[in-house]
């Protein structure tokens, strides 16, 4: 049988333009233009006239982005589909960044990613997209990139401290019995190493004391130990807040043990991002508080966020006993809300609007692990990672 000619040392595999390969609704165009439509001029400031000529920041960027919205966070592994993959050439024009230029570029211009954040959601806004009828709020925990082996306590700290001086009074002893032809210098070495290990505990001992925990990771000392539904786990919260549409429109990053607290500074972010407040909000028990309750009614939103009682209600689909002892007029109010049937009508909607989002983030572009390291670096990656997606939805919607 004949076969298509098969020849993959010819000196031309590639078309003469991308464009011949990828059609024109093509993701990678549709980050390039957005990416292009934003002012530069702060983030190419930040870089000073000496040195090396630096790629500029659109490109870096694009390629963010793009590796964002696939899933491709690590910049090693950025790096190598910039050299080998089609799309992420073409953003990149034919350079190669490295990893380590990569890495240096989300640390210099994390401060900026959000305001980009916000920059790209008010164009998004003006196209028709981001409404701010309905918004659902949620958090989730994600691990840190530290292991829960390498942790410091005050007990673990105090043992190693004894040992260590115990092991510079045994290299010291070493010391002086050698003889004089003898060559010390690793034996030196060694107790200097020792020394300065034990130099460093007490600091260790005054930074844990301080932080007021019980136990601090050695690798990302912001990260915290926090309760999941798969246990404790080290890391950070990741709030979120939805549209109606599927757009993200508030993201943070914090060390928070429970949402009681992000409520209020995630609807307050959104008013900021997008010029207006929601009218409804719908999230889980774990937002509920009677504060977060007056201070939505002092800001005329209506709440949908069941306290614990009527959570259990909702759940088992009949009345708890002791439900009726009502002492706060804004929880009554709350309750009515939700009990109605157009309200529970309408907080049925809360999960279809915002937990697509988590597992797609999770499940399809690995938010299950944070790749950088502490609070500040989070932060932008969580921006980087809710940006693009609101790029990929964008995508979606135009291609519907």
């Amino acid at each position: 049988m004949p076969f298509q000619d098969y020849s993959p040392e010819q000196a031309a595999l590639l078309p003469v333009h991308v464009r011949d390969v990828l059609t024109e609704k093509h993701l990678v165009f549709l980050i390039g233009a957005v990416v292009e439509r934003q002012d530069l001029r702060e983030w190419e400031a930040a870089y000073s006239a000496e040195g090396q000529r630096p790629y500029h920041p659109a490109l870096l960027l694009k390629v963010l982005l793009y590796g964002f919205a696939l899933g491709v966070r690590s910049s090693r592994k950025l790096e190598q589909r910039v050299r080998e993959d089609l799309g992420f050439r073409y953003l990149a024009g034919g350079a190669e960044p490295d990893h380590k230029t990569i890495c240096e570029f989300v640390r210099r211009h994390g401060r900026r990613v959000n305001d980009l954040f916000t920059a790209v959601l008010e164009q998004l806004q003006a196209a028709g997209l981001g409404k701010l009828g309905v918004v659902a709020l949620d958090s989730t925990r994600v691990r840190a990139n530290a292991s829960r082996q390498r942790v410091m306590t005050e007990t673990g700290l105090r043992a190693e401290r004894a040992r260590k001086r115990r092991q510079v009074r045994d290299w010291e002893r070493r010391v002086g019995e050698m003889e004089p032809e003898e060559n010390p210098g690793g034996v030196v070495a060694e107790l200097e190493r020792v020394r300065q290990r034990l130099a460093e505990i007490p600091g260790e001992l005054q930074k844990l004391r301080k932080s007021g925990l019980q136990r601090m990771s050695r690798t990302d000392g912001e990260s915290r130990f926090l309760h999941s539904r798969e246990g404790f786990v080290l890391g950070y919260t990741a709030d979120a807040v939805v549209s109606e549409d599927g757009l993200v429109v508030g993201v943070r990053v914090t060390q928070a043990a429970n949402d009681h607290a992000s409520l209020v500074p995630l609807v307050d972010q959104v008013e900021r991002r997008c010029g207006k407040r929601p009218q409804r909000v719908l999230g889980d028990a774990g937002f509920y508080s009677n504060q977060n309750v007056e201070a939505m009614e002092q800001r005329g939103i209506e709440l949908y966020v069941p306290d614990s009682v009527l959570a259990r209600e909702m759940k088992q689909g009949q009345r708890v006993r002791g439900a009726a002892r009502i002492c706060h007029s804004g929880l009554k109010r709350l309750r009515q809300r939700l009990r109605s049937p157009a309200g529970r009508k309408l907080y049925a909607r809360r999960k279809g609007m915002i937990e697509p989002v988590f597992g797609t983030l999770k499940e399809q572009r690995g938010m299950r692990r944070f790749q950088r390291r502490g609070l500040a670096a989070v932060n932008a990656e969580f921006t980087l990672m809710a940006l693009a997606y609101n790029l990929t939805r964008l995508h979606t919607l135009q291609q519907g």
